[in-house]
């Protein structure tokens, strides 16, 4: 995470058509270095609690998750981590270990302790939290992440342009 410049807020504001709010820093950039996902405070100002600690922002990166959400991909994708002794169910179960570290390490608020984002470690709810927590994690780090990215990267040259070529996770 890098901190947030005033440009970069402005930029952040005008992806989501409204003032930021509590943004701790830039999680993730698109290879121009236009900020794609904010780090977001786990209390907000007012003393709400808020889990989504990754926060995807790109228009184009939102947009083709929201046609894989559209596309049914959560069912599909849930099934594979719904399988309590496979490699799926592990490596998001271990994905949902990391952002619970990560937040944790902004500040713990016991309202949300254990609870993560996008589902883990459970079912696939969220694909938006999922991706961003890939492109703040990198390859590797969360797997439905991964396969958001991937899938959309593979589609969309919009997202290529933004994050290059996003490695699928090894055949399981």
């Amino acid at each position: 995470m890098t901190p947030a410049t005033e440009a970069d807020l402005a930029v952040v504001s005008a992806q989501l058509g409204r003032p930021v709010r509590d943004v701790l820093g830039i999680a993730a950039r698109t290879l121009d270095g236009t900020p794609a996902v904010v780090s977001t405070a786990p209390r907000l100002a007012d003393g709400t609690p808020f889990p989504t600690f990754y926060y995807l922002t790109h228009p184009a990166l939102v947009a083709a998750v929201s046609r894989l959400e559209a596309d049914g991909r959560m069912r599909e994708w849930s099934a594979l981590v719904e399988q309590p002794d496979g490699v799926w169910a592990e490596q998001y179960a271990a994905a949902h270990t990391a952002y619970l570290a990560d937040r944790e390490a902004a500040g713990e608020v016991p309202e949300i302790a254990g609870f993560s984002a996008g589902g883990m470690p459970l079912r696939v709810k969220c694909l938006h939290a999922l991706a961003g927590h890939a492109l703040a994690a990198g390859p590797g780090v969360n797997p439905i992440g991964d396969l958001a990215l991937s899938e959309a990267a593979e589609a969309e040259a919009p997202v290529r342009a933004a994050i290059g070529r996003w490695p699928a996770p090894a055949a399981r």
